[in-house]
């Protein structure tokens, strides 16, 4: 008999196992590290927004703890991941990120034929970069500098459109460099930004690797169908479902019914908790659970699709999750060692939410080492200000 499986008691497993149930221990040495595995990397394009993730997650956590753990200890690195954009991953498994990133297929490039890199080109200029970061932090024209010697001006042309300007050519395949160990992020120097090799390690072999992270995936996510993980990963829709379908066939994952509509779990990993979500949540830019939880009509009911959702994007809004959904926008303002954080609710909220509100609010303010202060009222900044 086929497991059927609602809404919320999917949401309910889900914040289990992201820890926004039940959040984590400052005090475990490797908390910080555990908690974006569980996450599957903390989206990092804006630092602050990765360590709201990380602390609303961990208990007494602060943004020094997260960059305590890039910078010292080790345990997270800063780099390219999922959908090629900026993550935080657990050092320990940048094999698995690794192997499974280098073996999803990538689709048409973007660019004019006179602009791509072909695969041997694209080759060179990833192993050109390791070769340059080898022991080494570089600015980014620092490292455009080697990778032309080392490669050839071609790599240097400036033909790459972005961001109304034209990069070198050989910028293209950064994502690429950071995907397959070649490149991670070092430490400031100033205002720039540097790059260097993350440690060395063995990438998971190709296969092996994606069904791995298929498993990781919908026990974080799940229940889910290859078309949410196609969407989480940004690989096509038809390989993803190729995949699944293997897997399904050699027993790793099986299928459930979620809401009425199959879809798939890890194998065996069919017990979900009775209670539903309760509470209130602030969940920054990008976090990894408003991204990757599906079905997203279900995440962002009624009204909170149309605010909340930046045509259709998730995650450009933080957003303001009441009883496991999302209910509302927020938007922080730092100056100096105070921040105030607006927060748009879309209904009416109660006694007890509004004091958990408070609660999240000073938390907020804990992680970014900060006094913050809390307005109700409209957000009137755009997505991703």
């Amino acid at each position: 008999m086929t497991v059927s499986i609602t809404w919320a008691e999917a949401s309910a497993r889900r914040f289990e196992r992201q820890f926004l149930a039940n959040p984590v221990s400052a005090g475990t040495p490797t908390a910080v590290a555990d908690v974006v595995a569980a996450m599957l990397g903390a989206h990092a394009q804006v630092s602050s927004a990765a360590e709201v993730s990380v602390g609303m997650r961990a208990d007494g956590v602060t943004r020094a703890d997260v960059r305590a753990a890039l910078a010292d200890d080790g345990t997270l690195v800063k780099t390219h991941g999922p959908r090629g954009t900026v993550h935080l991953l657990a050092s320990r498994e940048l094999g698995l990120w690794s192997g499974a990133l280098t073996a999803v297929p990538t689709g048409p490039s973007p660019f004019a034929p006179d602009v791509r890199l072909t695969e041997q080109q694209a080759a060179q200029v990833v192993t050109a970069i390791g070769d340059a970061l080898e022991g080494r932090c570089l600015t980014l024209d620092e490292l455009g500098e080697e990778v032309v010697a080392r490669t050839g001006s071609w790599a240097g042309d400036r033909v790459m459109p972005a961001f109304q300007d034209l990069w070198p050519r050989w910028r293209q395949v950064t994502h690429r460099a950071g995907q397959a160990g070649a490149l991670c992020f070092g430490p400031n120097r100033g205002r720039k930004v540097t790059y260097t090799r993350p440690p060395r390690f063995a990438p998971v072999p190709g296969e092996e690797a994606l069904r791995l992270l298929v498993r990781r995936y919908l026990r974080a996510y799940g229940p889910a169908t290859p078309q949410h993980f196609a969407k989480w990963l940004a690989a096509p829709g038809g390989w993803a479902a190729r995949l699944f379908a293997g897997l399904a066939e050699g027993g790793e994952i099986e299928e459930v019914l979620f809401e009425g509509a199959p879809a798939w779990v890890a194998a065996g990993d069919t017990v979900f908790p009775d209670e539903p979500v309760r509470g209130v949540r602030l969940l920054p830019y990008f976090d990894a659970y408003v991204i990757a939880a599906q079905p997203r009509e279900l995440l962002f009911p009624g009204a909170a699709y149309r605010r909340a959702l930046a045509g259709g994007q998730a995650g450009n809004f933080p957003v303001l999750v009441v009883d496991g959904v999302v209910a509302g926008v927020w938007h922080q303002r730092r100056q100096g060692r105070r921040t105030t954080v607006t927060v748009e609710p879309l209904g009416r909220l109660t006694a007890r939410q509004e004091r958990e509100l408070s609660e999240r609010v000073a938390r907020v303010g804990e992680v970014l080492e900060a006094r913050a202060e809390l307005v109700v009222g409209e957000v009137t900044v755009g997505p991703h200000a």
